[in-house]
């Protein structure tokens, strides 16, 4: 808890040990950033305790098909012994051969969603290979977080991803980073009306001031935004410290902090 709010993270990835300080290094590498925390299930645990987050949504990006269900598994299993604290999302990559077989795969699992990371993945939201992906996630009802926006490129900037939401429009997606990394003001007002698109704040306070940051949560409305730390780029303690000094309400804080992601992703936390 934080100053009386259950707090849950929207936007965590995590990595195996083994392979842990090589993703984050890559990471850091395409964004020239330089990460605060390990991006191990342990680290996450841990700082989650110091900052006041009693939830987290994991997960990880396959590279490549082959890498798919074996990521899925991990973060599975690491769900499973983490005594109810992280909820897992399940990876999917538009060049496999079995795009269905890996769904019900991360179904069983009991992964609630989806992440896909056009920029990592190399495609662009509305390619052609990557439509199988919605029309499945929209038939088991996985919504999907997707990482949104580069002004470096043009995968997943507004104008490729409002057709995707229009015609989808029982697919429910997560714009993350407000729906448009380094472009939030101008995918704030393209995006701020679709009403299966929710947004979290991740990697983008760090870049804005409190009064933008605000600004662009009342243009989305406060029921569709969900707070994220985008661990481990971030600190969880110095985001969430940082989120709650924000001039909100207690019931804009309330939605953004744990009753929009429930809703989101159906949660009984």
């Amino acid at each position: 808890m934080k100053n009386g709010f259950f707090v849950i993270d929207s936007h965590c990835h995590i990595y195996p040990e083994k392979i842990a300080s090589k993703a984050v290094a890559g990471t850091d590498k395409f964004y020239d950033t330089t990460a605060a925390c390990l991006g191990t299930p342990a680290d996450l645990l841990t700082v989650n305790a110091q900052a006041g987050v009693d939830h987290s949504i994991v997960q990880s990006v396959a590279t490549t098909p082959k890498q798919v269900q074996s990521i899925n598994e991990f973060i599975a299993d690491t769900v499973a012994h983490a005594n109810g604290r992280l909820t897992g999302l399940g990876t999917l990559h538009p060049n496999s051969e079995n795009l269905r077989e890996d769904v019900e795969h991360l179904i069983a699992l009991g992964l609630k969603g989806v992440k896909l990371h056009p920029d990592i993945q190399n495609f662009k939201v509305d390619d052609y290979r990557c439509l199988k992906i919605y029309e499945l996630c929209e038939e088991f009802g996985l919504p999907i977080l997707m990482h949104t926006g580069d002004k470096r490129y043009d995968n997943s900037n507004p104008n490729r991803l409002l057709p995707i939401l229009e015609i989808y429009d029982h697919l429910t997606i997560i714009g993350a980073h407000f729906g448009g990394w380094s472009i939030w003001e101008e995918a704030s007002h393209v995006l701020c009306d679709i009403p299966n698109l929710y947004v979290d704040c991740s990697s983008s306070m760090p870049w804005i001031s409190d009064e933008k940051t605000v600004e662009i949560i009342r243009r989305y409305g406060a029921d569709r935004v969900l707070f994220g730390t985008d661990y481990p780029m971030w600190s969880p303690v110095k985001e969430l410290d940082r989120f709650m000094t924000l001039p909100l309400s207690d019931d804009e804080k309330r939605m953004i902090l744990s009753e929009n992601v429930k809703k989101v992703y159906e949660l009984n936390t």
